[in-house]
């Protein structure tokens, strides 16, 4: 794994992207994995760590996260940054040309994914959209946004896992050790020697109050974000993957989704809430395998 950057332009201002990469840097299959609303790139260690003989993986914090550059202007922490950031990612990772590239987004990184394959002449090969689809009901939206903390300090590292254990208990069962790497890459330490969570407290802002511009106005809205139109341009071979249990991805909305696009393939993983952890050798082995057709 390699811990890399570039500088990506903002409404006037240029900001750093941290992203880690995996496997041998002249693979020309790519896959790009990007993460949840408060998570970062280290989510998607143990899936790298899987694809990496066969493929390049490159693991974006997207900004206000991980190891990237909080926005001096909070109001820019909409899918409108988020998109232009990724898309610079997909400038480096399709060097040189005959690379081809595939995406694994989870939530939010699926909703980056989704808006980006979308569009014509998209480099996107293959997408995966880990629970997120077409509708995102607004009580599932604002319910992710209430576990984004303000400036909350843990006093030790067990205290930043029992933390994780509780808000992240619909990833689903996970070991000792995965929960441990969870806790171990969500947090830093202070020179107070507090421990405080790798991201913004702003980047819940652009959740409040109104809706990102990105996100189109369709019949819909009363119910939540709805991006059928956005999922009618999809051409691209679609794995949708949902924790059973999810309140994000609704079986109604998967069921219609799979209606408007048959060809989509999905994927059920039981005792599962929002979002599958892709930490699993189950988990990981039905990405692998889509992936690697």
């Amino acid at each position: 794994m390699r811990q890399l950057y570039f500088h990506a332009l903002g409404n006037g201002s240029f900001h750093r992207i941290a992203y880690t990469e995996w496997g041998h840097a002249a693979n020309p299959h790519v896959v790009v994995c990007v993460h949840g609303l408060a998570r970062n790139s280290r989510d998607f260690d143990y899936l790298a760590a899987a694809l990496t003989p066969e493929c390049r993986v490159a693991c974006i914090d997207v900004a206000g996260r991980g190891e990237s550059d909080w926005l001096e202007n909070k109001s820019e922490y909409t899918f409108s940054t988020y998109q232009s950031d990724a898309a610079a990612m997909l400038a480096r990772a399709s060097a040189p040309l005959s690379s081809q590239i595939d995406w694994v987004g989870t939530s939010m990184g699926g909703l980056i994914g989704l808006f980006l394959a979308a569009k014509k002449s998209s480099p996107i090969r293959r997408l995966v959209l880990n629970d997120v689809g077409a509708l995102i009901p607004w009580s599932a939206l604002f319910r992710m946004k209430g576990y984004i903390t303000r400036g909350r300090r843990f006093s030790s590292q067990a205290e930043v896992e029992a933390y994780l254990r509780e808000v992240c208990a619909s990833f689903g069962p996970l070991t000792d050790e995965q929960w441990r790497h969870l806790a171990r890459h969500s947090a830093r330490r202070g020179d107070d020697g507090d421990y405080q969570l790798r991201y913004d407290p702003a980047i819940g802002e652009g959740l409040h109050g109104h809706i990102d511009p990105e996100f189109p106005i369709g019949p819909d809205l009363m119910r939540g974000i709805d991006l059928w139109n956005v999922w009618s341009k999809l051409e691209c071979p679609t794995l949708v993957l949902r924790g059973a249990q999810s309140e994000v991805l609704l079986p109604a909305t998967l069921a219609e989704m799979r209606a408007r696009k048959p060809d989509v393939e999905v994927v059920e993983f039981p005792g599962v809430g929002h979002a599958p952890a892709l930490m699993s050798a189950e988990q990981i082995r039905v990405v692998k395998d889509f992936l690697l057709r």
